[in-house]
């Protein structure tokens, strides 16, 4: 499932920022496990129980609500998933090719001095 409507970045830059393709992935997964405990908390919340009511519906009702809140993630319902792109964008790694390698050496090396 792709987010990369929620950071405002087209396929092809996310695919060329596997941190920031990674980061919108994992948003939008906790955006889900968020409202899976939402939605399962407000069901528990029923006073009555029915007459169908038995271990196979709420077996059936779990797997109707994790699917539903999948499906409210992967369409930003509730913004959860951009803010957390917003508060840990700046965080991410740039891509290899835009930092420098941590081998390399600022001055001349031994050899070339002496």
């Amino acid at each position: 499932m792709q987010v990369s409507t929620l950071s405002g970045a087209s396929a092809p830059a996310a695919a060329s920022q596997p941190g920031k393709a990674a980061l919108e992935k994992v948003a939008q997964q906790f955006e889900a496990v968020f409202l899976r405990q939402m939605i399962g908390a407000m069901r528990s919340a029923s006073l009555a129980e029915g007459i169908t009511d038995s271990s196979a519906t709420q077996q059936f009702q779990d797997m109707a609500d994790a699917r539903t809140a999948d499906a409210m993630a992967s369409k930003g319902a509730m913004g959860i998933a951009e803010l957390l792109i917003q508060q840990f964008g700046s965080r991410v790694a740039p891509a290899p090719a835009d930092k420098p390698s941590p081998t390399a050496p600022d001055g001349p090396t031994p050899a070339e001095g002496a």
